[in-house]
Formats: C-alpha cells, structure tokens, sequence
C-alpha cells in the first residue's frame, strides 16, 4: 500500500507530520506538501507559472516533498509521474480547523483529496475540530489514529466512485469519543466582516474578517455530530448537479 500524505497548511505543519506518522503503520508513504500555508485556497490548479519541487526534512528526521504549488497541485504532481511508484490512496490533513458545510468549497484540505478522486485515486481529507482560541500546540493523536482507522476501512472496503471522504475529529482523547457517525453537509453560519484600512500612502486596502464561523446543531450533519463528540465522516460527490432542479429547467422555454 503506498499512500500519499499531503495538506494545505504547510509541509512543516504538525498535523501533517503526525498524520503520516500514523499512515506509515499501514504501507509506504510519500510526502507532497506545499511549501506555504493555502488554507481557504480551494480548488486549484496552476497553469500560468512553472512549478518547483525540493526535498526537505521535517521534524522526525523523515524527508518530504515541497512544492510552491497549491495543495492539488501537490496530488497532480506525483500522480502525473513525479513520484515513480504508483499511488493507492491520497490522504490531506490533518487541518487544525474543521471543515463543515460549505467550508468544503474553501478548503485545501478537501480539494487536494478531490484532486485524488478526479485522477481516479481514493481520498479522505481529514480535519480537527480544534477549540476557537486555543494557546499553544494542538495535540494530533486522536484525530491521527481516526485518520488511520479511516484508512484502513477504505483500504479493506474501497470506496464508491467519484465520493471523497471528509472527516471531521472532535477535539477529544480517542477514548473520549462518542462514536462514528456518517454524516451529511450541514449548515455553515459565517460571520465575515470588512475591513477597511489605510496603507502608509494614503490608499485603502481591504481584509476580509470577522468572527469565526458558526453552524447550525441539526442531527445527522457533520456540524451536529462533531456537537455530540462523535467523528464527522461525510461522503462527498464531485457530481454538483442539482437534479431536481434540472426538472424545473427542462420546462422553461428559451
């Protein structure tokens, strides 16, 4: 089993190291990160610039692949032939924020394991719930040995084509944990706010802030069950088509 270990924060994040630290009980894996945090980056693909690749070593000794390229540039590398053995399985994370709702559409954790999922490979991205405000390092064990427990149910099971598995951990020791609990997308509740400001010439410049998202606590969702201290695993489509709506459409006359 070779695994491909990627996210979006960085190839030195610590979520990252202890995610593939805990792959490696389950076959070879390779590390292809970016070289920078793309949190919020979405789904991209550079096309304009050359992309470059150097070795580098994180904190366990153990070397890693870095691009300057977006986190699914950093699956379409080595599937496209960087890496010479071929690659069964594609995990991203582990992200130090959950992914909910419609935050899949923002990340870089999700898309660079849709970027698998296009290219035919499996892909799980995985994501703690990391309490709002937290001082100091994050603790990535339990959401590291769910990553693996995942994996190892994807490996044993396969996966349906086309679906990407978003996992969600709550912010727990593993015998904390209420359970697992296949979820859907549930109701994102964000709370941006502009910010206007003036830059040292005189001239405005804008960030996008405000508090942290919220979401809605339905039963069933992914939002709801990270609530009740269960892992959130969501299958996700790559199919956006709106069907029922598609019968509306087909009435209209042009």
């Amino acid at each position: 089993m070779h695994i491909l270990v990627t996210n979006d924060d960085g190839v030195q994040a610590p979520g990252l190291l202890a995610l593939a630290q805990e792959m490696r009980k389950l076959g070879k894996v390779t590390i292809f990160a970016p070289d920078k945090n793309w949190s919020a980056s979405g789904h991209v693909k550079t096309m304009e610039r050359p992309l470059r690749v150097k070795e580098v070593f994180l904190a366990d000794g153990t070397s890693a692949f870095a691009s300057d390229g977006a986190p699914s540039d950093c699956v379409a590398l080595p599937l496209l032939g960087l890496v010479e053995e071929n690659i069964d399985l594609v995990v991203s994370g582990i992200n130090p924020n959950a992914n909910l709702g419609h935050d899949v559409t923002y990340s870089g954790t999700v898309t660079a394991a849709m970027e698998a999922v296009i290219a035919g490979i499996k892909g799980i991205a995985v994501s703690l719930d990391s309490p709002e405000g937290h001082k100091g390092l994050l603790d990535y064990s339990c959401a590291a040995s769910v990553a693996r427990r995942v994996a190892e149910k994807v490996i044993a099971d396969g996966l349906p084509e086309g679906v990407v598995m978003n996992v969600n951990v709550p912010y727990l020791k593993e015998n904390e944990l209420n359970g697992f609990m296949i979820t859907r997308q549930g109701l994102r509740v964000y709370r941006d706010a502009l910010d206007e400001r003036i830059d040292p010439r005189g001239k405005p410049y804008f960030w996008i802030g405000g508090e942290a998202p919220t979401g809605v606590d339905e039963p069933g969702t992914d939002f709801g069950a990270l609530r009740a201290g269960c892992v959130s695993i969501t299958p996700l489509q790559l199919d956006l088509t709106h069907y029922k709506a598609m019968d509306v459409l087909k009435k209209w006359k042009f």
